[in-house]
């Protein structure tokens, strides 16, 4: 038998984290990838030392923010199918508050990760220290328990003791799919280098298998019988079919069924875009296609889905007047939602069973054939929308829908698209054609649609997908949040294609400002105006120059080549799909990321083909524009409906 050792807190939490394996369909791999940190005073000298002790175990990657680093474990956790993520150690103080924000992703996203905060001493001794905060009225509370409300499981180690039990809860949240998120261990420097007596079964491989849940039996049959009565029914797939690898388990429930299939932005590519009955988008990023059959839909069948306000168009999409739902979800919360029945269950065991439920049923031909030919048109719709016109003015710049155009066919099956923010992942909704039959190719983080994650999320795309292509698209507004993460792309010699698209400003919140008669308040990149911000026009149209005012003299190219990237700038599409097939070329990925810049017009958008999203207008302007706007917006809100039956 093998005997304890006498460990630091920090070493056993180490040697703990590199022997945990998990494991589902009997395919086992390890779980932590590594560890990636900044130290400070707060950690260096207990997981600094640690991990520098016991490299070979867990190996360390520096970062350069707190916040990307977060990112980097979602987006490999995510590309793992949460099966798989890193931890991330920072000091106490302004490191650990900036865990606060990609905390908060991981969680609302259901992506496990691991935070590792140092944290004040436990011991009290020599407070108040450096970056400590003080609250007169409680003496336990530091800035670690910000994390509190955006972590799934949160507990300060304060004893060495009690590292034993508090790993051990950590890996059963984190590798759990019903409860998975954010894990913060808040570790005072203090107790990070105090040793104790480790039990060797603590320090022993430990596999967590993933089991899959299969539905009650009574659930599958009242769920089946809906169906069978539904003569429009739909089915709505989220982020569940994927992080269950049930894609195939969903085509083959289509193909025996013919009920077609609508996409959430986690659910994205579920079903392959050239299968008939594959309507792509739905709701307030929604295709033509879906949003038509979504509108008519009297069984909706929700797999995976949290039924977040943009699939359900702010609950507008929905418009039949007894519409039901039927909610499969490995969570009891969201299985309830919308008074569906709700299967508790693994997506692919719940398929599976409804499967065997309707073997001897299928929907309307009518109704399939309304599918196919929606699904047929809007694959026009597209082809039209990214084209590049043969005539016209050589002056006008690309639009945004052309550049996602490029980057999907430089892309191919196998390629992944990363996006979280701005007016890009709206588009890439519609305008993708999914490729990939397990549904791996798109990957848009829009649970919290934080600006700042594509760059450190493709990154950790890329790290747990080798073999793919990982294709960045960002936006000028949210490459500026997180710029910083490019330098530990290069250092670590990442190969990421960043097409990074400038269009002077937020083209996003500029569109959405504009249509509640703001004229795009505050959205522009350029000088003030007299002490004021620029806006457009009073009729949405674009002010070259608004009055008093200069385009910012930024270039972003310049900002990309100086951190050490690889930089291409394009000026057409032409450009553009030739330098993406310069950024595939042999050997160019050991170079590490390339950066493609781009300029595009912020104002050639999408239509919104009927769609509706639920943002508030004000009562009462003196604005012509807003009131106008705020017409409109009661007329919209009359259509939202609450899912009581």
């Amino acid at each position: 038998m093998t005997k304890a050792l006498t460990l630091t807190v920090a070493q056993a939490l180490v040697r703990f984290l590199a022997v945990q394996e998990v494991e589902r369909d009997g395919a086992r791999q390890r779980f932590f990838a590594g560890c990636l940190g900044i130290f400070g005073h707060g950690n260096v000298a207990g997981l600094g030392q640690a991990l520098a002790q016991h490299d070979d175990l867990l190996p360390y990657h520096p970062a350069r923010n707190e916040q990307a680093m977060v990112h980097i474990a979602a987006g490999y956790a995510r590309q793992r199918n949460r099966l798989g993520t890193w931890a991330c150690t920072t000091s106490v103080g302004p490191g650990a508050t900036n865990l606060v924000t990609g905390a908060a992703l991981a969680t609302i996203n259901r992506l496990p990760v691991l935070l590792l905060p140092g944290d004040t001493f436990a011991t009290r001794y020599p407070h108040p220290v450096l970056q400590q905060l003080e609250v007169p009225h409680d003496a336990t509370v530091s800035v670690n328990d910000c994390l509190r409300p955006v972590s799934r499981y949160y507990e300060r180690v304060e004893r060495p003791e009690q590292l034993i039990p508090a790993a051990l809860e950590a890996m059963r949240v984190l590798t759990d799919p019903a409860e998975t998120g954010a894990v913060a261990l808040a570790m005072p420097e203090d107790v990070q280098a105090e040793a104790f007596t480790v039990p060797a079964a603590f320090l022993e491989p430990r596999t967590w298998t993933v089991y899959r849940q299969p539905p009650a039996p009574e659930a599958v049959r009242a769920a089946a019988a809906l169906i069978r009565r539904a003569r429009k029914p739909l089915i709505v797939a989220g982020g569940g079919v994927i992080y269950s690898e049930a894609t195939a388990a969903l085509r083959a429930f289509v193909d025996a069924t013919g009920i077609p299939v609508a996409e959430t932005q986690a659910g994205r590519g579920a079903l392959v875009s050239d299968h008939p009955l594959s309507l792509g988008a739905v709701g307030a990023t929604g295709t033509a296609a879906a949003n038509a059959l979504a509108r008519e839909a009297d069984v909706v069948i929700g797999i995976g889905t949290r039924w977040s306000d943009f699939t359900t168009a702010s609950k507008s999409a929905f418009q039949d007047p007894g519409v039901r739902f039927v909610n499969v979800n490995v969570t009891g919360f969201d299985a309830a939602k919308h008074s569906g029945v709700p299967v508790v269950a693994d997506a692919r065991e719940a398929l599976r069973a409804l499967g065997a439920a309707l073997s001897d049923h299928g929907a309307p031909e009518q109704w399939r054939a309304r599918a196919r030919a929606g699904s047929a048109a809007w694959a026009d719709e597209v082809a039209r929308l990214v084209s590049v016109p043969t005539a016209g003015d050589a002056g006008d710049l690309p639009s945004q829908a052309q550049v996602i155009g490029a980057i999907n066919d430089a892309a191919g099956e196998t390629g992944v698209v990363v996006c979280a923010a701005g007016s890009a992942p709206g588009d890439l909704h519609k305008l993708w054609r999914a490729r990939d039959p397990a549904g791996k190719g798109y990957h848009v983080e829009y649970g919290y649609s934080c600006m700042g994650y594509e760059i450190p999320g493709g990154m950790g795309v890329k790290l747990a997908a080798p073999d793919r292509q990982v294709f960045v698209l960002i936006g000028d507004g949210s490459y500026l949040m997180l710029p910083g993460e490019l330098v530990t792309a290069v250092a670590e010699k990442i190969p990421l294609t960043i097409v990074l698209v400038d269009n002077h400003g937020y083209a996003s919140i500029g569109a959405l400002s504009r249509s509640v008669g703001s004229a795009g308040f505050g959205t522009h990149y350029r000088y003030a105006a007299n002490g004021s911000l620029p806006v457009d026009d009073a009729a949405g149209a674009a002010l070259a120059q608004p009055a008093g005012s200069d385009v910012l003299p930024i270039d972003l190219a310049a900002n990309a080549e100086s951190l050490g990237a690889r930089v291409i700038r394009a000026a057409t599409i032409d450009q553009l799909r030739a330098a993406l097939a310069e950024a595939s070329a042999p050997g160019v990925d050991a170079r590490g990321p390339t950066v493609v810049c781009i300029e595009t017009d912020r104002y050639a958008g999408v239509p919104n083909y009927d769609s509706w999203w639920d943002v508030p207008v004000a009562e009462t302007s003196t604005q012509e524009t807003v009131r106008a706007a705020r017409a409109e917006y009661e007329r919209n809100a009359t259509a939202q409906r609450q899912f009581l039956e």
